[in-house]
């Protein structure tokens, strides 16, 4: 069977609330418990996002750092695998928090700021073989030796596609949320996420609400619109109060074509267990998609969870959680 005939085997299922069910092709039976290719399916009570969120507060400590000049970075957990997520576009580390306390309990979790996003530097150029380097590098210095477990999402996706290809001795294993390793073709609505962005007059800004409703006027969806102005600052100056963008909102703002782009590494495709996690009502996964995805990464499994569009972590958040613990082997 050739390369192509392969990748059309990927398996697509569809989990709702109440039941997360995939095919199991090819995993480490150790870690899976299940033979391989074995149908295997796990239950989790369907309860809201802010049940969830406060169930969640007494998790493990938090300990938020910077790498000297490298990322930032914010540690949970002090026992178990270690397990490091990427965030997406316009995002930062602490977007995945209430995934991060719900695993702190028998993991080890880095939540990274990626370049040009929250706390860590500013880069003149977008490349995602920097950025997987620059995270390899917080990788090696926080866990020396030790494997990971990877996981992103959108653009942070791509970031840890890149990670297992190009530094594969980091990554022990790999879960891709809601994008493929091809060119991504919707990134109009990001670039109307900048022009909301760039219309905000930081110079007369008097307050959020008012940057949210100017920001209204582009993005429509009020959670969206929070998820963008998280990244919205008022600081204090030796000249007087005012407010940034913390991202490097011109340059990835500049750089939308690269940021959607996948500049496809030469190189032996990653035999790692890879899950492959898409929102049902999202349009960066699509079937035809498979050939691609299984010519990088052969042992690659596809989960559709139901009721959920490209934000899949906040958007289905108990489902999210079951998913990461069973692909932990938790």
């Amino acid at each position: 069977m050739d390369r192509a005939q392969r990748a059309g085997r990927i398996g697509y299922e569809a989990v709702s609330m109440s039941r997360v069910q995939y095919r199991d092709r090819r995993w480490d039976a150790a870690h899976r418990g299940v033979a391989g290719y074995a149908w295997s399916a796990f239950f989790v009570r369907g309860r809201g996002a802010s049940a969830l969120a406060h169930r969640l507060l007494a998790a493990a400590a938090v300990t938020a750092r910077p790498l000297e000049d490298g990322l930032f970075n914010t540690q949970l957990g002090t026992a178990g695998p270690r397990v490091a997520f990427l965030h997406g576009l316009f995002g930062q580390g602490k977007n995945w928090t209430t995934i991060a306390k719900g695993l702190s309990g028998s993991a080890r979790v880095t939540l990274l700021d990626l370049p040009n996003h929250g706390r860590s530097p500013w880069t003149d150029h977008f490349s995602y073989a920097e950025m997987a380097r620059l995270v390899a590098d917080l990788l090696r210095a926080e866990g020396g030796p030790e494997q990971w477990a990877v996981v992103g999402h959108s653009m942070g996706g791509k970031v840890a596609m890149t990670l297992a290809l190009l530094h594969r001795e980091l990554v022990e294993r790999l879960c891709v949320v809601d994008v493929s390793p091809v060119p991504t073709r919707q990134t109009g609505e990001f670039a109307t996420f900048v022009r909301g962005m760039r219309a905000i007059d930081l110079e007369t800004l008097t307050d959020r609400k008012v940057a949210d409703t100017r920001l209204a006027g582009y993005v429509s969806d009020p959670a969206i619109r929070s998820f963008l102005l998280q990244n919205l600052r008022r600081e204090s100056s030796p000249s007087g109060a005012g407010w940034r963008w913390q991202m490097n909102l011109e340059l990835l703002g500049a750089h939308l074509d690269e940021v959607g782009a996948w500049p496809e590494p030469d190189v032996q495709p990653y035999e790692g267990p890879v899950l492959w996690l898409a929102g049902a009502t999202s349009r960066y996964i699509r079937p035809e998609y498979a050939v691609a995805m299984r010519a990088l990464f052969p042992r690659t499994q596809l989960v559709t969870i139901k009721g959920a569009g490209h934000w899949v972590h906040s958007e289905q958040p108990q489902v999210f959680l079951a998913t990461m613990r069973r692909f932990l082997g938790q």
